[in-house]
């Protein structure tokens, strides 16, 4: 068990913890969520001792062993792929070293025979005989093929350094284990592995991360920070974040019989509850929301986003026709023979195995690249809006954010004034004095808040999404996700975010250097889907 005893964290005025008293324990995974800047990141680095508070303390039971997912993907170079991942259990890595040093002496003596027995004993205990494969089994499942796992951390590529990192901190079956944005730079299957893995993992696990989709396969309990304080619910992400809106409209609803709001939420617990039945989680886990009482419930003080694509018109029946298309980078082919044509009604998630391929695809149809061959055409009637992956080429000048928006006002907007402005960044989070910040100051979830806001002020009856969630907290994710469901115009995106792929997309068209795959489907579907598997299969050799 970890507890937290009366924590405080300041940075000179800043406060980030005020008296935050909290306990995790054994068979429960948290998932630690909070805006930007709250503080999650700082709070797992407390829990591991990297970080000392001004106040308080945090307990660890004796004998639990931590393990923390590595952030430095260079402080292992001169170690071998196998080796740093053993080097996570920091306690059978040290035995295994003195074991070998004393096993190296010329002149062996009655002593450290003696020592040699004890260490023995304790690698036994500890799994040391089979150590070197069950880290290889681990990096296997993960993806790192055995060719990589002699080599050097140095000589890898880096995609795969993070996946070694990760290996490292699960290899030993941790007692703790404290993961910062675990699904970073990992594919669809490898995330689905890491969901299992961590939905029947019986000890205590504290994740930070932004996919909702991998929060609601792994966490038994919400661990909130907001306000300078650190608050623990019952259930996964879409519980907690569903029953905090569902209490917020009650309490605003001052009509409304107490009575009433009670079955309310009683009847949404019990909904709520029988769909954790179905998920992947062991059953040990599933129990929890079982024991949840409406107490537990609170209302968000959050502030969420409102981003609202607003259409001047409607699409016509000619939307884009796009006719094989080619692009080629350094001598690799990211795509080809890419033709095909958006419908009314089209909401379509584009893949690529090679992630570069859907970018450079957004940038040719959007007229920031040229296409090796092929061609593309937009109809009359389509007004597009873009959210680029790269967005720096927007803010080279040093701008206040009113200035900056005044930029991209489109020319049927005439009455440009204060307010007007305010009103589109406002929507945004920046109140105030916020409008008058410099754009050279603006952190990488501000710049594509201010990217919503130009994409608001297009009035776009088409909108083209490259990682839309990069940079973004999880309230303007949520935001974006809700508004591109319910949205009446065309969608073009490709996303990480595995929830918001599969509640926004009808339709995946997947790019391949040998020609598309183009359902249909929803993307849960399309993953699962055998003959798609095959196609993929034959599209990559």
């Amino acid at each position: 068990m970890i507890s937290v005893k009366d924590l405080k964290l300041a940075y000179g005025k800043r406060v980030l913890f005020e008296e935050v008293n909290l306990n995790f324990t054994k068979g429960n995974c948290y998932g630690v969520i909070g805006a930007n800047g709250a503080g999650k990141s700082t709070f797992l680095k407390i829990l591991s001792g990297e970080i000392e508070p001004n106040k308080g303390a945090v307990d660890i039971t004796p004998g639990e062993r931590m393990a923390v997912l590595k952030q430095n993907h260079f402080e292992f170079d001169e170690e071998t792929v196998l080796n740093t991942v053993m080097m996570g259990h920091t306690k059978l890595w040290s035995v295994m070293k003195e074991r070998e040093s004393i096993y190296a002496l010329a002149d062996f003596t009655e002593e450290d025979g003696m020592r040699a027995g004890e260490l023995e004993a304790e690698f036994g205990e500890m799994g040391g005989y089979t150590a070197d494969s069950d880290a290889a089994t681990l990096l296997s499942e993960l993806g790192v093929v055995d060719e990589y796992q002699q080599s050097l951390m140095k000589d890898i590529p880096s995609n795969l350094k993070v996946r070694v990192l990760l290996a490292q901190a699960l290899f030993g079956n941790p007692d703790i284990l404290l993961l910062d944005e675990p699904t970073n730079g990992l594919d669809i299957e490898t995330i689905s592995w890491l969901e299992n893995f961590l939905a029947d993992y019986e000890n205590i696990v504290l994740v930070v991360s932004h996919d909702r989709h991998f929060l609601d396969a792994v966490c038994t309990h919400v661990a909130d920070v907001d306000r300078q304080k650190i608050k623990i619910f019952t259930g996964n992400y879409t519980f907690w974040y569903e029953s905090s809106q569902l209490m917020a409209r009650q309490v605003n609803d001052k009509n409304k019989k107490t009575e009433e709001k009670r079955q309310a939420l009683l009847d949404f617990i019990a909904r709520f509850s029988a769909n954790a039945s179905k998920s992947k989680q062991a059953t040990s886990r599933k129990k929890a929301l079982e024991k949840l009482t409406i107490e537990e419930i609170e209302p968000s003080y959050r502030k969420y986003p409102g981003i609202i694509f607003q259409p001047l018109r409607e699409v016509g029946n000619q939307i884009l026709n796009v006719e094989k298309l080619k692009k080629t980078v350094d001598d690799r082919v990211l795509f080809s023979d890419v033709t095909f044509t958006v419908n009314k009604g089209d909401k379509i998630a584009i893949l690529s195995r090679d992630p570069l391929a859907v970018t450079h695809f957004f940038d040719i149809i959007n007229a920031e690249e040229v296409a090796d061959s092929g061609s593309y055409e937009w109809g009359s009637t389509v007004t597009h809006a873009y959210l680029p992956s790269e967005n720096s080429q927007y803010f080279e000048k040093e701008l206040n954010l009113m200035d900056w928006l005044r930029q991209y006002v489109p020319p049927h907007v005439t009455d440009v004034d204060e307010p007007f402005l305010r009103g589109f960044l406002g929507k945004m989070l920046f109140s105030g004095d916020d409008v008058l910040k410099k754009t050279n100051v603006l952190s990488g979830g501000e710049k594509v808040r201010c990217m919503l806001s130009r994409m608001m002020l297009q009035n776009p009856n088409l909108v083209v999404l490259d990682q839309p969630t990069n940079h973004l907290d999880l309230e303007s994710i949520q935001s974006f996700n809700e508004q591109c469901t319910d949205y009446k115009g065309v969608v073009l995106l490709t996303s990480h975010d595995h929830t918001f792929m599969q509640t926004v997309a009808n339709r995946i068209i997947e790019l391949t250097p040998k020609g598309i795959i183009d359902r249909l489907m929803t993307f849960d579907e399309y993953l699962e889907d055998e003959r798609v598997k095959t196609m993929r299969t034959e599209l990559y050799s």
